[in-house]
């Protein structure tokens, strides 16, 4: 396991920002396939991360980027379905928020919930009139919280990167 060094910064600790939603699956979230509809689990993603990225912000944040969702087990009517997000990453105005999300199975009660989802989200808060405000750091309180924010630095400077090569293409 990799040893990270201590992340110092001042800020609001990790843990401030966890929110946990919850909701069972009913047959208006179904897709033609029978399984639930991959887009209203990307809404659940957005609303769990928005109020992770507002409880750290302290106010309004709104969705600026999806950065990545990976689907990896499909969802059925009747799943218990619990989605965790926390801010991972702080900048100026801008917070990177990740989701996990887990399904608990409607026929097999006592099996272990099941991953289908995880997420990266960026928000950005913002004051009454919709302008960007400042927003107070992450400070990492454990290890995986320190990797969380590690990775949430690399994600950033992939974004960026990609931005600028865009950018750069279209300039010619």
């Amino acid at each position: 396991m990799t040893e990270y060094p201590a992340i110092t910064a001042p800020g609001r600790p990790t843990a401030y920002s966890r929110v946990t939603l919850s909701r069972i699956m009913t047959a208006v979230d179904v897709n033609l396939y029978g399984t639930v509809h991959g887009g209203v689990l990307m809404k659940f993603v957005d609303d769990v991360a928005g109020a992770a990225a507002a409880r750290h912000s302290g106010g309004t944040a709104v969705t600026a980027a999806i950065d990545e969702i990976v689907f990896s087990e499909a969802v059925r009517v009747g799943d218990l379905v619990h989605a965790y997000a926390q801010v991972n990453w702080a900048g100026q105005t801008s917070m990177e928020v990740g989701v996990r999300v887990t399904a608990e199975r409607w026929d097999s009660a006592e099996g272990e919930p099941v991953r289908v989802a995880t997420a990266y989200l960026v928000f950005v808060g913002v004051d009454a009139g919709g302008s960007p405000r400042s927003v107070p750091p992450v400070a990492p309180e454990t290890v995986t919280d320190q990797r969380r924010f590690r990775e949430a630095e690399i994600r950033r400077a992939h974004r960026l990167a990609r931005r600028r090569a865009i950018q750069a293409h279209r300039d010619g």
